[in-house]
């Protein structure tokens, strides 16, 4: 039997994606939970992220020339990639600091509102179109959420406002990556998005750890091991290029599909690693309908998409033009998920595939909107 080797590695590279982004998330939540490795300063381990990712990223750039950096001038940074790094600095925080208060199943199920946060800020920023169509969707969503939510043993008010207000930073970075970049014509790869987000996002952090965490630290017994952390970052970066690999040998339809099965995959990973995490029958119900409402609002973009071609075109034409599509969206790189957003510090995903994983660092996920989806954001004048 001949094995396809171009198939192989498609599925291959899934493979190391989920394992990866699994691994980044659990492992952050290792690192953080006062029961486990006892680490509980999630924007200390955040700005250890973003700092070897912005280190290696200049080796990368500057040393190694591995790729030449994008002609930005003071004007485009403060402009543009300063409150990007913002509020993606905002994701990760808020995000990291979830960890500290609730399950890792329960993150995951929350994350599921991630759609309807990228779709009010894109109404709100008047880069999409408020539609009834939409608006159920999002209200499905947002059902399955509030039953999960209800039906979660351990709930916590606390770490549940953290994960959602991460959430909606993350989703606002979203828009305003294509307001502010891709209406200057910026396109930056992983590398790239590194080298200029990181930094940035490092010094925003640094405020908030100069006055919630370094005085904890002071007084604290806090262990600290070289290795530990040193690994963590190191596959948080994996994770990002992984994400990259993903995008160049399938479409966003397959690293959707790809994202709900590392959900679920998650989701009972986690009640086995932590046992404390418990899923409750109601739980799974709410999850699976805010899922349905994201396969629902995928498929109306997709729909959409399809609709606002030419039916002239032909079929080699189509093709060539689905290429290029694909090529470009993953050539749109900004900062994920490093972090689990979460909660995460893990990697970096474009700005048209942001939803593929919030926790990569620059990327990520895991926001819920589908490449597709959020290309229409791009498609409407306002937006442009």
């Amino acid at each position: 039997m001949v094995i396809n080797k171009t198939l192989f590695l498609t599925y291959f590279y899934l493979f190391i994606y989920i394992l990866l982004s699994s691994g980044v998330i659990l492992y952050n939540k290792w690192v953080l939970s006062p029961k486990y490795f006892n680490f509980p300063l999630p924007i200390t381990l955040t700005m250890i992220h973003m700092g070897f990712s912005g280190a290696v990223a200049f080796l990368l750039v500057r040393v190694f020339k591995v790729v030449t950096p994008v002609k930005m001038t003071f004007e485009i940074y403060a402009t543009c990639v300063v409150p990007i790094s913002a509020f993606f600095a905002s994701s990760l925080w808020f995000g990291n600091t979830a960890y500290l208060h609730i399950s890792v199943a329960f993150i995951q199920m929350l994350k599921a509102l991630m759609p309807v946060a990228t779709f009010i800020m894109a109404v709100l920023c008047g880069t999409d179109k408020a539609r009834c169509d939409v608006f159920l969707n999002m209200v499905l969503v947002s059902v399955g959420v509030v039953v999960s939510s209800y039906g979660e043993i351990h709930f916590n008010i606390i770490g549940t406002v953290y994960q959602v207000t991460g959430i909606f930073a993350e989703a606002l970075r979203l828009v305003l990556t294509q307001v502010l970049l891709q209406k200057k014509g910026l396109t930056l790869n992983p590398i790239t998005s590194l080298y200029y987000i990181a930094p940035c996002s490092f010094v925003f952090l640094f405020v908030p750890w100069y006055l919630l965490e370094k005085p904890v630290m002071e007084v604290s017994q806090i262990q600290f091991n070289f290795w530990i952390f040193f690994s963590n970052a190191i596959c948080a970066l994996a994770l990002n290029f992984s994400i990259f690999l993903v995008i160049g040998r399938t479409g966003a339809v397959t690293i959707r599909v790809a994202g709900v099965l590392k959900d679920w995959i998650l989701i009972a990973l986690s009640t086995v690693i932590f046992p404390e995490s418990t899923i409750t029958g109601l739980n799974i119900i709410g999850y699976a309908i805010a899922l349905c409402g994201v396969v629902m609002y995928n498929y109306i973009k997709v729909k959409d998409v399809r609709t606002s071609q030419s039916p002239a075109d032909s079929l080699p034409d189509r093709i060539t033009k689905d290429w290029k599509f694909e090529k470009k969206s993953s050539d749109i790189y900004t900062p994920d998920n490093i972090s689990d957003n979460e909660g995460s510090s893990g990697g970096n995903v474009s700005t048209s595939e942001r939803d593929i994983d919030e926790e990569a660092p620059l990327i990520t996920s895991s926001s819920r909107l589908s490449h597709i989806g959020r290309t229409q954001l791009t498609n409407h004048p306002t937006g442009k």
